[in-house]
């Protein structure tokens, strides 16, 4: 298995972070939902039920059934499920090689909000398009987060907003901190499995979360905004490893 990048929390804590939103109101978008690539026409659609494709995405639910009988595991894809920018970036803080929040990085911080921000609206019209079950439903048993079902009882399964959140701070991070390319990755790829373990996406939603994300981050290339953004992240990154130097 791969390394977990944490080490065990409680399962209340896990669940407080979950309850903590996002507070900063100062994000701004790159590009408006409107200017984003539309995934309906670079995506395929999800797989039928029948399909070899969907066979595939069953046997991974039951995968991610017994891996939540690892308790370690487990307790990951809890944290994983927080739907939270501040904790998202407390989590990929450790492959990174660095603390990443709005106090001490706040450049790096911008970057990984705004960018994150701007990507992730991709996800809403694939979504209410083509409202995919969710496995939990679909076999009408809880998943490992249960009190996310309410919330997302309202949205699509297809594809996972968490995984696109993940992939697209590896991306962004990896623009910062080259060198932390293969940790950023496998961080993120992790992320994605999480939310196979936990029961609220299926396999190709993870899929094709991972693709979507790309694509969305090659549209934020033509922002002059987020070029300079990037260079501005980049500059106190140098700072950071200047300063941590013996």
């Amino acid at each position: 298995m791969k390394r977990l990048f944490a080490t065990r929390i409680p399962l209340a804590a896990a669940i407080a972070l979950l309850l903590n939103s996002f507070s900063a109101s100062a994000q701004e978008l790159y590009f408006t939902k409107e200017q984003m690539p539309d995934m309906l026409k670079c995506l395929p659609a999800p797989p039928d039920s029948g399909s070899s494709a969907f066979d595939y995405d069953v046997l991974r639910y039951m995968w991610g059934k017994k891996m939540r009988q690892d308790k370690q595991r487990a307790e990951l894809a809890i944290r994983d499920a927080t739907w939270s920018l501040d904790t998202l970036a407390a989590i990929f803080s450790t492959p990174f090689g660095h603390p990443i929040n709005a106090e001490d990085t706040p450049q790096i911080f911008k970057l990984l909000v705004d960018g994150i921000s701007t990507i992730e609206q991709v996800r809403l019209e694939p979504k209410a398009h083509y409202s995919r079950k969710r496995p939990y439903v679909y076999f009408n048993e809880h998943s490992l987060t249960v009190w996310e079902e309410t919330e997302l009882s309202g949205e699509g399964s297809y594809p996972s907003g968490h995984t696109i959140r993940a992939w697209s701070a590896a991306l962004l991070l990896t623009e910062v901190n080259p060198a932390a390319t293969e940790a950023l990755f496998e961080r993120a790829y992790i992320a994605g499995e999480s939310r196979v373990i936990a029961g609220a996406h299926w396999q190709s939603d993870v899929d094709a979360s991972r693709l979507a994300a790309s694509i969305a981050y090659a549209r934020l290339q033509s922002s002059e905004a987020f070029r300079s953004q990037v260079r501005k992240a980049r500059s106190e990154f140098r700072g950071l490893s200047h300063r941590s130097r013996p």
